[in-house]
């Protein structure tokens, strides 16, 4: 089992940071093992939680609060859940009887999770159903508290991974993946779409890819329900793609409508091999981003400044390139993560305007190492593109490796890092830090309370834009005046229950212990 240790005011030694003097860790939590551990990614929950999943190996001797746990020698999937403070409020494995990788995650609107992985194991232990075939997706479905509510396994005699898992506007989900050599594919290894209700059913399925090899990255949802595929495409026009490579590797961008049927698609790349890596969905389309080996060529109209850069694209809702970047941040950079900051527009109602994007990964050495190589970073650019500041994380050394492995902008402009810390080959321990900046702070726009969502049907979440409190009182009155609940909390956001409210207009206050207040108003539909 690996143990959870916090450091609130400072890193430790394999994990340094050197920072303008606005950024400070608000708290870190080391999560440490002694096996290859891979983390997937973190997840924040609507009311400011956070799970943080990946892969492990369990340990022979196990805590008593883990005893119950069912293990293999093999990798589970693993998941700790931590609170808004970084404490851990409980820890999962979810096992086989062979090797399963948890690879994406996504938080439900109800409050729960859909695990996507990849799974050898036939049935046993906590595995429902039999091996269709190879390697399998698993899904499994929890609630907030990490139990159970539904499983299932999508195959075929053929391998296939999953690599993305995205809920929809109706509460369904999309979940994309690679199928190898399957008699339904066109190339070596093709794009796996499965669309399913909130209940697991299966509504329709599509195989997608060229000739040769294409890889999904990443999957993000849009807002007329449908989604925006991401992929890593090495191969030319045929089978079912229509747009032709430019080099080595492209990226490929597929968006699907509510019913998972190709809209249109885009090939972006150079001469040279560029790797896509992530999207984000800003205010009026989505900006791609990944990594370039390429010079000018093919469709790209920037550069490669040294070794590997970052490129980013940015693209209209009908996927019409805006414009398209170029960054370096020494020898051999990885994009593994981008945060679009938005605000609301004065001149319009309800209307978000993209200000920026916050962007995390962590730079390689190629050949001789660097100052701030081995080591996290950020990086925010303006709604032009125009670099604004970048800052760093530094690793004690080559040896000790920092791999990002996910960023997360929070509601009140705090930033939660999530990657591995390599002390020994073979240990990959585990990183959480969560940083507080001023620079960052000042993009966020601010509420003094806020209520989402808003109408409501059995819950709300609050949320308390004041920094400076350490307990708060939480009131709901109706229109007359009569008080009908009171909470306190010592969150910034916080899980209201409103299942008992009639439908109509209800104030809600907040006092703190410092005596600021606020108020706002509820509608339960």
């Amino acid at each position: 089992m690996k143990k959870i240790y916090l450091s609130a005011l400072y890193l430790c030694t394999t994990l340094g940071i050197s920072y303008a003097q606005e950024t400070t860790v608000l708290w870190q939590r080391d999560i440490k093992s002694s096996t290859q551990d891979f983390l997937s990614q973190v997840t924040t929950t609507i009311d400011g939680q956070y799970l943080i999943t990946g892969s492990s190996i369990q340990a022979t001797s196990q805590s008593p609060a883990m005893s119950s746990q069912k293990s293999n020698n093999g990798y589970d999937m693993h998941l700790i859940k931590l609170d808004q403070l970084g404490n851990s409020i409980w820890e999962k494995y979810f096992s086989g009887n062979n090797h399963d990788y948890l690879s994406s995650t996504v938080a439900t609107e109800e409050g729960g999770f859909l695990l996507a992985g990849t799974t050898y194991s036939n049935k046993g232990l906590d595995k429902k159903d039999e091996s269709k075939g190879g390697s399998d997706i698993w899904l499994i479905r929890i609630n907030e508290f990490g139990d159970e509510v539904w499983q299932k396994t999508l195959g075929t005699s053929s391998d296939e991974e999953a690599r993305a898992v995205i809920q929809t506007t109706d509460l369904g989900f999309f979940v994309a993946g690679n199928i190898q050599n399957s008699p339904k594919g066109y190339g070596s290894k093709d794009i796996l779409i499965v669309r399913l209700d909130k209940d697991g059913k299966e509504l329709s399925q599509l195989i997608l890819g060229g000739k040769n090899l294409d890889e999904v990255e990443k999957m993000i949802p849009t807002r007329d329900g449908g989604a925006l595929l991401g992929v890593y495409s090495r191969s030319s026009i045929g089978g079912s793609k229509k747009t032709e490579n430019f080099g080595e590797g492209d990226y490929w961008i597929i968006k699907l409508d509510k019913n998972g049927k190709v809209e249109w698609e885009k090939n972006f790349g150079g001469k040279g091999d560029d790797h896509l890596r992530t999207l984000a969905l800003t205010s009026n389309g989505f900006i791609i981003g990944g990594e370039s080996r390429s010079e000018r060529s093919g469709n790209k109209s920037v550069g490669a400044q040294e070794g590997t850069d970052l490129w980013l694209i940015l693209l209209n809702e009908r996927g019409e390139e805006i414009w398209q970047k170029s960054y370096t941040l020494g020898n051999r950079d990885i994009l593994m993560g981008m945060n679009v900051i938005q605000s609301q527009d004065p001149g319009t109602r309800n209307q978000d305007v993209t200000q920026g994007v916050l962007m995390g990964g962590y730079t390689q050495a190629e050949g001789r190492i660097e100052k701030n190589d081995e080591s996290f970073w950020l990086l925010y650019i303006d709604q032009q593109g125009i670099e604004k500041w970048r800052k760093y994380v530094n690793g004690d050394s080559r040896k000790r490796e920092e791999r990002l492995s996910d960023l997360k902008l929070n509601r009140d402009g705090s930033i939660v890092l999530a990657g591995t810390s390599a002390e020994k080959f073979g240990e990959e321990n585990w990183k959480i830090v969560k940083l507080g900046d001023k620079q960052v702070n000042q993009l966020i726009e601010k509420h003094d309370i806020k209520i989402y969502p808003n109408p409501v049907s059995d819950y709300a979440y609050v949320e308390i834009g004041f920094n400076d409190f350490k307990e708060a009182d939480i009131s709901v009155y109706d229109m007359s005046g009569k008080l009908l609940q009171q909470m306190k909390t010592k969150n910034n956001v916080t899980k209201l229950g409103t299942q008992a409210l009639v439908q109509g207009a209800y104030l809600v206050t907040i006092k703190t212990d410092n005596s600021k207040t606020a108020n706002a108003k509820l509608i339960k539909k």
